[in-house]
């Protein structure tokens, strides 16, 4: 299966070897255009780490935050049958499709890099789904039953957005593996679940420990 060209010249652009690969999500039936595992197992150049730096792919990767969320909805469908969802900082869009596939009445994949929203869309169509897209949650009107948020607090300066989320949804589902010390008045833990980052990064265990949080108005 050949990638998206528009994609696979992003992708070269930063990594000139590397190659977008059609993966099967494990305990999933869903399938994302990733970064291929092998070029992640070798050193990197310094002119390579610094245009990784300064333009990371994260829409190359299947956070391990974002695949805990897609498999915690298709578990639990109830979550999205028949509703409006946004998906925050979509990334790959793996949750907003995890949504759409559970049954979810509306997606947006919502993300500020215009690549990312290029992803969502590549890989929407490989899973015969269809998403709408923002580049603006606040241009967003407050309609949605559901914000779905994954893998945003990697950076601490993200947290006031939680603050944020329920300004355009009825409630909120975060997924989390990087912050310890999570401590939100109006979000409470549902529990801890356990996937990883693919390609594997080989992050510390702790990573592949996901929470996810629930809020709502």
């Amino acid at each position: 299966m050949t990638p998206p060209a528009h994609l696979q010249a992003a992708l070269s652009d930063l990594l000139g070897d590397a190659r977008l690969v059609a993966q099967t999500l494990p305990g999933t039936d869903l399938k994302l255009w990733l970064i291929d595992a092998e070029n992640m197992d070798r050193a990197f150049s310094p002119d390579e780490t610094r245009r990784i730096l300064q333009d990371p792919p994260y829409w190359s990767f299947c956070w391990a935050s974002g695949l805990a969320l897609a498999r915690f909805l298709a578990e639990h469908r109830q979550w999205v049958e028949g509703k409006r969802v946004l998906d925050f900082g979509a990334g790959s869009g793996v949750a907003g499709i995890a949504a759409m596939k559970a049954g979810a009445l509306e997606v947006v994949a919502c993300d500020l890099d215009p690549v990312a929203i290029k992803s969502c869309k590549a890989n929407a169509q490989l899973n015969d789904v269809a998403l709408s897209y923002s580049a603006d949650f606040f241009a967003e009107d407050d309609r949605f039953d559901l914000i779905l948020v994954a893998d945003v607090l990697y950076d601490r300066a993200n947290l006031p957005l939680l603050d944020q989320f329920l300004s355009r949804g009825k409630q909120a589902l975060v997924a989390d593996s990087r912050v310890r010390d999570f401590q939100h008045p109006a979000y409470q833990r549902l529990g801890i679940l356990e996937a990883l980052t693919l390609p594997d990064l080989a992050e510390p265990w702790e990573f592949r420990k996901v929470s996810l949080y629930h809020a709502f108005r």
